[in-house]
């Protein structure tokens, strides 16, 4: 019988440990798509204690724990921190075959060395003791990436952003590249006018231009893109339910825009329209300068009224949706692949069930200049596990190429996530390795070896164009 989270851990045969062990590990991480606060990492933090940097903000964990009867004053109310530990503590055992147990005790062990299976009986004493760790210098926030190689982080950052944060780390010359990522989401929320004007007044602020017209609009936002790439942001970032593919015309667009600017509510149609029309412009920006545009898709957030009304968005109250995909996605695409002006993609689905549909999909659009160009990104949020990566690789494996796969992030708001970059790579090492000794895969050590590498590392280095490019890739 196996030991828990031994070094073998995920791996099932001589082949899988030999990827894992001896190619896949010790390879650096590039994180590119992440939720870190960039001023934490410039004033190098250390945290006050482990409820600080593993609990606060991490909705997964306030899930299980509402789920096994926790109060929410021990999620995000004015219960101590201690008392919020005990609690998780409380609930770790219950989440037995969910990834939480799993990552739990990876992080536990992988930060603090702490092999102990963490409940009730003993939460105190591990509370105690990784408090006592997270007190020395070894523990603050730039020494805890140092750890564990993370060789590039990429945030999460709105237009109106001043990614001052960013140009500090910068100049302190700290070792790892923090770049900033492009999320203009609010810029396109259109659909509650009261909070889209109040947005285009940051806006204005921050691009010093009046905003009167959809041109305005456009303007601004053109030169907050700029000001980005001159940080160093070559990568945005979408979260939608599904694409926005509509026809129109810009003066139908200038149309909505005034009447949403005059505060007038707009109905679905010019909602879809306007969203429709901003997509188009702002993936023409990403391509105009050789960025990745990135697509995260099909959730459905803030389900539950009254916690959005108490807690607001992103405390764990949102899920997986049914949206249609095909044929807006589709429309999407072409419209920018017919102006020659479709940008290296990225696309997530939160529904497994769209898994081949995306692969396809994406397929449709790769036109031979790029390696790779259109991809099926990893699993995320929900499907962030086992069997959700299993599902991902093996839809990709089967209508695509897994071989130009640019592999694993963690779209993390904590510091002790980065552990999950050796749970994908266990797992793709496994189901290679598994492969290769079922005679599915040729028992060619260097071929492997490559396609771990490449998938572990060099193909988002050389996708996002982070650095030099040397290493395997075409190899």
């Amino acid at each position: 019988m196996k030991k828990f989270l031994d070094r073998d851990f995920l791996l099932e045969n001589d082949t899988a440990r030999h990827l894992f062990h001896k190619v896949a590990a010790n390879l650096p991480i590039l994180d590119y798509h992440c939720h870190l606060i960039p001023e934490q990492i410039e004033r190098d933090i250390k945290f006050e204690n482990i409820t600080q940097i593993w609990l606060a903000g991490d909705h997964y964990k306030w899930r299980a724990m509402r789920a096994n009867g926790v109060d929410e004053r021990y999620c995000t109310g004015d219960a101590t921190d201690e008392e919020k530990f005990m609690k998780w503590a409380w609930t770790v055992p219950q989440t037995l075959r969910n990834p939480l147990y799993h990552w739990t005790h990876l992080e536990l062990q992988r930060y603090f060395g702490i092999t102990e299976l963490l409940g009730p009986g003993n939460a105190k004493k591990i509370y105690d003791q990784a408090n006592e760790m997270l007190g020395s210098d070894e523990f603050s926030v730039r020494n805890l990436i140092r750890k564990m190689n993370v060789e590039v982080i990429c945030t999460t950052d709105d237009p109106v952003d001043h990614l001052e944060h960013h140009r500090k780390i910068r100049e302190d010359g700290f070792g790892t590249t923090v770049l900033p990522a492009w999320r203009p989401d609010k810029s396109m929320a259109v659909e509650d006018s009261d909070t889209y004007n109040a947005y285009l007044k940051k806006l204005e602020e921050a691009s010093d231009t009046s905003i009167g017209t959809y041109m305005d609009l456009l303007t601004a936002l053109g030169k907050r893109h700029d000001f980005f790439h001159e940080m160093g942001c070559r990568i945005s970032d979408h979260g939608l339910e599904t694409f926005f593919a509509e026809d129109f015309d810009h003066m139908e667009i200038e149309k909505i825009f005034l009447k949403a600017r005059a505060g007038r509510q707009l109905n679905d149609t010019e909602v879809r329209k306007f969203k429709s029309a901003m997509l188009i412009e702002l993936a023409v920006m990403d391509h105009d300068k050789n960025w990745v545009q990135q697509f995260h898709l099909g959730a459905v957030r803030n389900n539950n009224t009254r916690r959005y009304l108490e807690l607001g968005p992103d405390t764990g109250f949102d899920s997986i949706g049914d949206f249609r995909m095909a044929h807006s996605m589709s429309r999407f695409f072409d419209k920018l692949d017919v102006q020659d002006q479709l940008a290296k993609t990225i696309i997530y689905n939160i529904n497994p069930v769209d898994n081949d549909l995306m692969v396809t999909m994406a397929g449709n659009f790769n036109d031979g200049t790029i390696q790779g160009k259109m991809q099926f990104g990893s699993g995320w949020w929900f499907m962030d596990q086992k069997y959700g990566m299993i599902n991902q690789m093996n839809s990709l494996s089967s209508l695509g190429l897994l071989s130009h796969f640019v592999g694993m992030l963690t779209d993390s708001r904590s510091f002790m996530s980065y552990p999950r970059h050796e749970y994908f790579r266990r797992i793709l090492c496994n189901l290679v390795g598994t492969d290769v000794e079922k005679g599915e895969l040729p028992d060619d050590p260097g071929l492997m070896e490559n396609l771990v590498k490449n998938i572990s590392y060099f193909n988002a280095k050389k996708y996002f164009g982070f650095g030099d490019q040397d290493g395997p890739v075409g190899g």
